[in-house]
């Protein structure tokens, strides 16, 4: 490949990073006014980020619109070739954890006139805190290709399975004392479980990034927390709140 055709090719993978970069940060407000939307019953705020969606849809549609483009016209080695794929990768699980900060904001429209009891409050407040966190770091270290920062996020992902497991015991507990709790409890399960899937694609961006990087697959098991699925109905119904 001749210096041009090198320069050139260098021009439009970081262009592509850069897009990313963009859409990412789209994504991060998103998840961020959803939370503050919740805690503070403001409506309006929820209402902007059902449609702040769309701009996410578009920014997808452009990275895609990129790397077929890179594709096409350059001729790649084997980290340009990584650094396309995982780009198309990571637009996908941005744009569906954009998805999911637009499902909370419906959640908090449906709940308006209604309040989470004070400790499930506090724990969906600290969970989506925590997957923020490591939503910021992982985009971070995406535009740094630093792949230890986002093993570290990868690593932590059981942290956030963890309190989204206490938080369904609660809200189960809360729900069992009587039919009036039942429609907001669902809303606030609905709410959480969004969370916990924004940390699941949060951990799929730090394992592209280690690809990126590396041209392999992290070879530890990722660590699982969310222990919910294996509750048998009367452990569901018998839940204690923790």
């Amino acid at each position: 490949m001749s210096p041009a055709a090198d320069e050139n090719l260098a021009l439009s993978l970081r262009i592509l990073t850069e897009e990313i970069a963009k859409m990412g940060g789209l994504v991060e407000k998103m998840v961020q006014a959803s939370l503050s939307a919740l805690i503070r019953h403001h409506i309006p705020r929820a209402k902007r980020v059902v449609a702040d969606d769309a701009q996410v849809d578009e920014a997808q549609r452009r990275v895609e619109a990129l790397a077929e483009s890179i594709l096409a016209e350059h001729k790649l080695h084997d980290k340009a070739i990584r650094e396309v794929v995982s780009a198309l990768r990571i637009a996908s699980d941005l744009e569906r954890i954009g998805d999911h900060a637009k499902n909370c904001a419906k959640r908090v429209i449906a709940l308006e006139g209604f309040s989470a009891p004070g400790q499930v409050a506090e724990g969906l407040e600290h969970m989506a805190d925590m997957a923020l966190e490591q939503l910021n770091t992982v985009l971070d270290a995406y535009t740094s290709q630093d792949r230890y920062a986002a093993l570290e996020v990868r690593n932590r992902d059981d942290e956030v399975d963890a309190i989204y497991d206490s938080l369904f015991r609660q809200l189960l507990a809360a729900m069992s004392q009587g039919p009036d709790t039942v429609a907001q409890g669902v809303h606030l399960l609905f709410f959480a479980k969004n969370f916990e899937r924004i940390g699941d694609h949060v951990t799929n961006i730090a394992e592209a990034i280690h690809y990126v990087v590396t041209g392999e697959q992290p070879s530890e098991t990722r660590l699982r927390g969310d222990r919910t699925a294996l509750l048998t109905p009367p452990e569901l119904i018998n839940t204690p709140s923790a």
